[in-house]
């Protein structure tokens, strides 16, 4: 069987574990911590990064930082994992669902102005496969009607838009290193500040409310609770499993790349005879490959295609059934305008196995089975 997932590994994670161990440092913000902090705040030219436990827990920052408030509206997409919502439904606000682009699945950009009122707070693009939502438009209704801006860029490290950085244009970005993403530390994730005003308030959020992160530095001689806050440090033997891979961020991405192109190039003759639909990558944008999928005519023939994968040795799955339609959703949101395309796109979503370490003949396999499919 060909898993849809592995998560990646590097050997020198081992030893850097080790390492934490023998120097009793395990909790958080141990040098591996800051090793992360420091890479990422380098690699994307963001003011300050704080590594997380979840980029659940980022969202969660995020949502303290921009100050949101019970009865606060907050725009996102429907299409999205259910932490982009329950980062805000914790704060007592509402997400206002707004329909998606077909193309690139991600929030489209027109249809937000409309859903803005007097309660609207933040909007929150998601850059769905490492994609960049069309952060111009988004950036230019935030700032015409004082709105922030928080990016889910969970799945977007590595990825830019007109030369920025996925997670530094809006006024807060979020990271995810959970197994399934392009780097990993298991569980974990990194906000990321545009503006450095907001370091030491996050800070004393990230620290449980407390000041402790000065004392650490030795820029005090105790701390104290100073604000609310929670528990959002990551192990330092979380972070040293993720820095293992940081440290050849480069060769990670340009492999899936390579597998991407690959993927793209063997089911194009499928999309030109208008079979399938294969992924859009706006102009503008530079993904990370952070995910292959396919687009099937609708949810029956997507249910044949990941049967008859399954049968091949191969597993497919779909992703996010809309936050609209699902319990939780139906209770703590509403949508705004017409779901004509965030229903159905979800439902003919199919994404194949992509992750570092699957080799180019497993990919021309997969391709093969995905042409005997439609033949």
């Amino acid at each position: 069987m060909i898993n849809f997932n592995v998560p990646p590994y590097v050997e020198k994670a081992a030893d850097y574990i080790a390492e934490c161990v023998r120097n009793q440092k395990i909790c958080g913000d141990g040098s591996y911590t800051r090793k992360c902090n420091e890479w990422i705040e380098k690699k994307t030219g963001t003011a300050k990064c704080l590594l997380t436990t979840s980029c659940t827990h980022a969202t969660e920052m995020a949502a303290l930082l921009a100050d949101i408030q019970p009865g606060d509206e907050v725009i996102m997409p429907a299409y999205t994992f259910v932490s982009t919502a329950n980062a805000f439904v914790l704060r007592k606000a509402t997400p206002v669902f707004v329909d998606i682009r077909p193309d690139t699945m991600n929030l489209d950009e027109k249809l937000i102005e409309d859903a803005v009122t007097e309660k609207t707070r933040a909007i929150v693009p998601v850059h769905y496969a490492g994609v960049a939502c069309e952060m111009d438009t988004i950036m230019d209704v935030a700032a015409r009607h004082g709105l922030a801006v928080i990016e889910d860029a969970a799945q977007g490290i590595m990825a830019s838009y007109k030369g920025k950085a996925l997670g530094t244009i809006g006024d807060f970005g979020c990271f995810s290193f959970h197994e399934t993403k392009n780097y990993s530390m298991g569980e974990g994730g990194a906000l990321l500040i545009r503006d450095g005003k907001y370091s030491e308030e996050a800070e004393i959020i990230r620290e449980k409310g407390t000041n402790r992160s000065k004392f650490y530095r030795g820029q005090i001689d105790k701390y104290t609770w100073i604000n609310y806050g929670s528990s959002y440090l990551p192990s330092d033997m979380n972070a040293a499993y993720l820095y293992a891979q940081l440290e050849i961020a480069d060769e990670i991405n340009d492999a899936r790349l390579a597998l991407w192109d690959r993927y793209y190039e063997g089911l194009r003759p499928l999309a030109e005879a208008g079979k399938l639909e294969l992924p859009t990558v706006p102009a503008g944008c530079v993904h990370n490959a952070h995910m292959f999928y396919v687009k099937t005519a609708d949810v029956e023939e997507r249910a044949a295609f990941f049967a008859y994968l399954k049968e091949n040795g191969i597993m497919s799955v779909g992703h996010y059934v809309p936050l609209h339609t699902s319990p939780a959703g139906l209770r703590f949101g509403r949508f705004h305008g017409e779901d004509r395309y965030t229903t159905r796109e979800s439902e003919r979503l199919a994404r194949l196995p992509m992750y570092y370490g699957l080799t180019g003949e497993q990919v021309d396999y997969i391709c093969d089975k995905v042409r005997e499919f439609y033949v």
